[in-house]
């Protein structure tokens, strides 16, 4: 067997999980605070069923985590998802070994 230096099921899996537009919102969400399912469905106006059910795809990727927070679970992105670039104009990226997604921090 070949060795895959791209890593590319690995890749493919979090690409696969980045593949959804809501997603993607989480994501972002994520990387302003920790937050539990409610207050992510508040954030993004979304059902608490929707963001439970893409928070369970993006965990299972790697790339959330959580955490039991008295009756709450809190979630985060899973430390190192997002990696800091030097250039001003590009400030974050998802580093998925074999390629980056860089997502631009959204406007407040």
């Amino acid at each position: 067997m070949i060795a895959d230096p791209l890593q590319s099921d690995h890749c493919a899996e979090k690409l696969r999980a980045l593949g959804d537009p809501i997603r993607i919102k989480i994501i972002d969400s994520l990387r302003v605070c920790p937050m539990n399912v409610g207050e992510l469905a508040d954030c993004l106006e979304l059902e608490v069923v929707t963001i439970s059910h893409h928070l369970g795809v993006l965990r299972h990727a790697g790339l959330v985590e959580r955490k039991k927070e008295g009756r709450f679970v809190v979630y985060s992105l899973h430390e190192g998802v997002f990696q800091r670039t030097k250039s001003a104009r590009i400030t974050e990226h998802i580093d998925l070994g074999c390629c980056r997604l860089e997502i631009p921090k959204s406007a407040p």
